[in-house]
């Protein structure tokens, strides 16, 4: 034979929702709620407080080393662009000594090619000079060889040499 449910049993339902049980569980509720207040204030926020402060100091003192970084950062960006300026300025120094190198280099040959020019012009102008002496004591040798020719083809008889030289000479000389 089959039981039959009691009414007691199927009135029960929920323990939690049980009126008569409510005192029993509030103050099993507060004394869990005390427990874990104590156990979270003296062992866990603690240890949470801790790990937040160590972390804020980490974070402070990272904060301070990238300000140091990017100060020397800057010091350093500094520093290389004066290096830059003063390499700039020496480079233009020796390019502007090498240009007054070079210039006073070429002066000197410059001189000493004029030097060579005045004194080949001189030597040449001594071989014209010279030239000029020798084509006009050509000529006029020539012209007293062709004027005797020309005398003695004109006149048949003795040609008197010295009279011919003398005329000769004397319309050179003009």
């Amino acid at each position: 034979m089959a039981t039959e449910p009691t009414g007691a049993t199927e009135a029960a339902g929920m323990p939690q929702l049980e009126f008569s049980t409510f005192p029993n569980q509030i103050f099993w509720l507060v004394i869990t709620l005390v427990v874990i207040y104590f156990v979270l204030s003296r062992i866990a926020l603690p240890r949470i407080s801790a790990v937040l402060a160590e972390r804020q100091g980490t974070i402070t003192n990272d904060i301070a080393a990238a300000e140091d970084l990017k100060q020397k950062a800057v010091d350093a960006e500094e520093a290389y662009n004066k290096a830059l300026i003063d390499a700039r300025a020496e480079a233009n120094e020796i390019v502007e000594s090498a240009k007054a190198e070079i210039k006073a280099d070429l002066n000197k040959a410059i001189a000493v090619a004029d030097a060579e020019i005045a004194a080949k012009s001189a030597e040449s102008e001594k071989v014209i000079a010279g030239i000029r002496d020798s084509a006009a004591d050509s000529a006029a040798e020539v012209a007293r060889d062709i004027a005797k020719d020309i005398v003695a083809a004109v006149s048949p008889g003795k040609i008197d040499a010295r009279s011919v030289t003398a005329a000769v000479n004397a319309k050179l000389k003009g």
